[in-house]
């Protein structure tokens, strides 16, 4: 159990991966703090954890719009409220926004998920540092995704918000180097989540044929194991990752198991970031101006 003793707050946790990462939480040992914008299905996400949780492992739950200054103030203070300490944050909130091209899809819904995926991981890194500093190990995971690597024609805005999470992961890390808080970014593969069934209701005129092709055959393959995922976010909040930080790691390509062994070639290399690619790096020797 990894995690025993530990205190993790988890964002859009009512449903899906941010659901599966609470679960993994509290049957590995530690407390948890959920929060979600739908109170509903966030209560029944509480009660369910609860009613799992092992002898002495706290389980809360708050309504919060984490693109809300006000709101994730609420949440830390909840947080050192009910759970006491704070060892880990994992921010997982995230829409994929409008479905079109740029210059049909409504201004308003691209600006509000940008507010949601961006916005969301920053103001919450920002309201937990404090918190985090106080542990001897704080631990910080931003979900991203394949939307940061490669350009998404007709989801813009889940695409840049994305690529934004990244580049603030891998600068809050530089910011906090010597502070033993590590902040990394994880890609948990393509999910058969509900964000799947959005691009399969808007359908390919929203969203392209190739996208909803690509779509068509995830839903029927399975799409990634979320437990992939869910066993990479373990091991970031865990003890096993320390000074592991500033990366964006794939659940399902990476050797992140191995990442102990591998530490000290990782350290010091840009593996597993983001960055320009010159021509060198594709074997020309182009000249510049």
């Amino acid at each position: 159990m990894m995690l025993a003793g530990k205190g993790i707050v988890i964002t859009g946790a009512s449903h899906g991966f941010g659901r599966a990462v609470a679960e993994a939480c509290v049957r590995d040992g530690a407390s948890v703090l959920v929060c979600a914008r739908e109170a509903v299905a966030l209560e029944r996400c509480r009660a369910e954890l609860a009613a799992i949780a092992p002898a002495g492992v706290r389980v809360s739950a708050t309504p919060v719009d984490v693109s809300s200054l006000e709101d994730v103030e609420r949440l830390a203070a909840v947080a050192r409220r009910e759970l006491g300490v704070v060892d880990g944050l994992v921010n997982n909130a995230g829409v994929y926004g409008p479905k079109g091209r740029i210059e049909d899809v409504p201004w308003d819904e691209w600006r509000r998920a940008l507010e949601i995926n961006l916005y969301g991981t920053v103001l919450p890194c920002r309201a937990f540092l404090p918190l985090l500093r106080e542990r001897p190990r704080g631990k910080i995971v931003n979900l991203s995704g394949g939307g940061a690597t490669s350009p998404l024609p007709h989801i813009s805005a889940y695409a840049a918000s994305k690529a934004a999470v990244v580049r603030f992961t891998e600068t809050l890390a530089q910011e906090l180097a010597g502070t033993a808080i590590d902040v990394n970014a994880v890609a948990p593969g393509a999910l058969n989540t509900r964000l799947l069934e959005e691009v399969l209701a808007a359908g390919p005129g929203a969203v392209g044929q190739d996208f909803y092709d690509k779509a068509v055959r995830q839903k029927a393959d399975g799409g990634a194991p979320i437990d992939k995922g869910v066993a990479l976010v373990l091991f970031l909040l865990s003890d096993a990752s320390d000074g592991i930080t500033g990366r964006l790691i794939s659940a399902i390509w990476d050797p992140w198991r191995r990442f102990g062994e591998l530490k000290m070639e990782l350290d010091g290399t840009d593996i597993y970031t983001l960055r320009r690619i010159v021509p060198e790096d594709r074997g020309h020797k182009w000249k510049g101006p």
